[in-house]
């Protein structure tokens, strides 16, 4: 990574700056090639499923439908639902995997060469289209395999968790607030995003720095909206994370027992009255 980099970050954030010393190199790996239609389908497997039931699940395909190579979109669209459902994907998988394989005959989801020259917004919107898709998901593209230099994935709970460590946060950063301190990072977000993932290693293992100075971040006005409104923005913004796989709310510790109400005492009657 540049030298240039390095300082321009360290510059224009202090607290960050000492979390890059304290990290070392950035050591972000691209994987290189991309082919849309494979690393989506490939998302779509991973989804609310550990690696290794995904990864199952998608050498099942392969056999099934690729005749031992990973299927392109017409002989998915080919298969049968119950071949695909034999292979372990949901019902919803199913109708995602096909969406996705008609948006890529269709061309909505464009070819890897079209890909790269594709704006990060273009790919963002394109992208979305699909079925099962969302924002986040190919924001992990865009950073891993296309090695786009400027993406700050506000919704990872990941990056969020760690700025909230490196910070000396009370509490997790709303995704609006993270995406206004992070313009000082720009053009180099994603490596700024890779930092605080390791901002979460270090705090485990008890040497992540003490922030120089207390920050405050932007303040974020809320529009007044009815009950109805907020719950269903609530709704929908907690349905796109399930899409990609990822949870609002971090996991609940473990031996934590769930908080039960307390047991109501019944009411004493007098003798007599009515039941």
């Amino acid at each position: 990574m540049s030298r240039h980099i390095i300082e321009h970050l360290s510059r224009a954030d202090p607290v960050l700056g000492g979390l890059i010393r304290a990290v070392g190199p950035c050591r972000l790996a691209i994987e290189g090639d991309c082919h849309p239609f494979e690393t989506l389908a490939r998302a779509i497997a991973h989804q609310q499923l550990n690696g290794t039931a995904a990864n199952t699940i998608l050498r099942r395909l392969v056999d099934s439908c690729g005749a031992g190579a990973f299927p392109t979109p017409a002989q998915v669209l080919a298969a049968s639902s119950e071949r695909l459902r034999a292979a372990g994907f949901s019902s919803a998988k199913v109708a995602a995997l096909r969406d996705l394989a008609e948006k890529t005959v269709a061309t909505v989801v464009p070819d890897a060469a079209t890909l790269l020259q594709l704006t990060d917004a273009e790919i963002i919107e394109r992208l979305t289209e699909v079925r099962g898709i969302g924002r986040w998901t190919v924001e992990m593209l865009l950073v891993f395999q296309l090695g786009r230099p400027d993406v700050l994935p506000v919704d990872d709970f990941g990056i969020r968790s760690g700025f909230q460590a490196a910070y000396g946060l009370r509490r997790l950063p709303r995704p609006q607030a993270l995406a206004l301190w992070g313009e000082r990072w720009k053009p180099y977000r994603t490596t700024a995003a890779w930092y605080l993932w390791r901002a979460l290693e270090l705090k485990r293992a008890g040497t992540l720095p003490v922030p120089p100075e207390r920050i405050r971040l932007p303040r974020i006005r809320r529009r007044r909206r009815s009950v109805a409104g907020r719950q269903s923005t609530r709704t929908a913004r907690r349905a796109a994370l399930r899409r990609d796989g990822i949870s609002s709310a971090p996991p609940r510790r473990a031996g934590a027992r769930k908080r039960s109400r307390p047991r109501r005492t019944p009411r004493s009657r007098a003798p007599g009255s009515r039941k």
